[in-house]
């Protein structure tokens, strides 16, 4: 695993009320839930940046509500065209 070196001002952890490790994997959370959300990334790679099990990511998704399904129109229409 890689370690990066974030600078924040100390004021920073005073907005969510959390030390600087729970504010920086809140960051981590944020950062995978938007990403999945535009399509950038997987769920699986999405939980795996934010540091969680697939179905902690999907709880996390359900608290930015944020759908854990994310289908561009030509995904839809395949899983339409393959229903029984």
């Amino acid at each position: 695993m890689r370690t990066v070196l974030i600078q924040l001002p100390e004021t920073v952890f005073s907005a969510l009320r959390k030390n600087p490790e729970e504010f920086i994997q809140e960051m981590r959370i944020a950062a995978a839930v938007k990403w999945y959300e535009l399509g950038d990334i997987s769920q699986a790679k999405a939980a795996e940046i934010a540091g969680l099990t697939r179905a902690e990511f999907i709880n996390a998704l359900s608290r930015y509500q944020v759908d854990f399904m994310q289908y561009n129109a030509q995904e839809l229409a395949q899983e339409v065209a393959n229903v029984d």
